[in-house]
């Protein structure tokens, strides 16, 4: 079922966003070659809790896993859902995605971004230059009266226009009071025109962009998910509110 959000759940949900954004700044200002990702777990978990939010992730749980981080940290040709560790260090030349949600009086926000470890090279660059111009123009596709699809189409003409493959198998997803909610926000055109976008609905939208082929796998720890081929990808998320004055972003800064 989908629900719609009043002004002042928007409202509520920008604080819990606001947040997202403020965490995610530091994160990504800590990122280096040679740090712990685990390292970069405890600073995201620290500052949420100090601001009065619950990271979101920590403790979320899919058919029987429990996700053990605050904040997913994915490398190179790791997709989503990567788990810190301290006993695993970026390198100079790695991206790394980083994604992560707060809950604040029962209210949330989610948001990611891939970044640059040292001097990368030009195909990562280009990468995620395309991956977040993806998440922008679909952003831009939302109109009161539209439909999911316009969103999907967006994102879909800016990456495959460019060479780029789009994961299948994640989409994006309605926010609120739950941190998944309907409807699915896929990344591409499914022969379906989707829900409607009306006034108070509110989406997460999150393009994840390949190098090379689209098929991803899950490994071992039953949550980090990679291309098959080992190429590398990019992911970049907002959360946004429909409004009567076009799209209002809550996860920006």
């Amino acid at each position: 079922m989908i629900m719609l959000k009043s002004k002042r759940e928007i409202e509520c949900m920008r604080a819990a966003s606001a947040i997202v954004a403020e965490v995610l700044a530091e994160v990504s200002a800590r990122v280096r070659p040679g740090i712990c990702t685990g390292d970069l777990d405890e600073v995201a978990e620290s500052l949420t809790r100090r601001r009065g939010g619950i990271p979101a992730f920590k403790g979320y749980e899919v058919g029987g896993r429990v996700f053990p981080a605050s904040v997913c940290i994915s490398i190179n040709d790791e997709v989503v859902h990567g788990i810190p560790s301290p006993d695993r260090r970026l390198a100079d030349g790695d991206i790394v995605g980083l994604d992560f949600g707060v809950c604040v009086d029962g209210y949330y926000g989610d948001s990611a971004r891939t970044v640059p470890v040292g001097g990368v090279s030009e195909e990562a660059t280009r990468l995620m230059a395309t991956t977040r111009r993806s998440l922008e123009a679909g952003i831009e596709a939302i109109r009161l009266g539209g439909y999911v699809s316009d969103i999907s189409g967006a994102i879909q003409d800016v990456a495959e226009g460019a060479g780029y493959t789009l994961v299948r198998e994640f989409v994006g997803h309605g926010i609120g009071r739950r941190l998944h909610e309907d409807p699915q926000v896929p990344n591409y055109r499914t022969g379906a025109r989707g829900p409607r976008l009306s006034e108070g609905l509110v989406l997460a939208i999150e393009p994840m962009v390949n190098a090379g082929r689209a098929e991803v796998y899950v490994k071992d720890d039953g949550w980090t998910a990679a291309t098959r081929d080992g190429s590398l990808s990019a992911h970049f998320e907002h959360s946004v509110a429909v409004t009567a004055d076009g799209p209002y972003i809550l996860t920006l800064p």
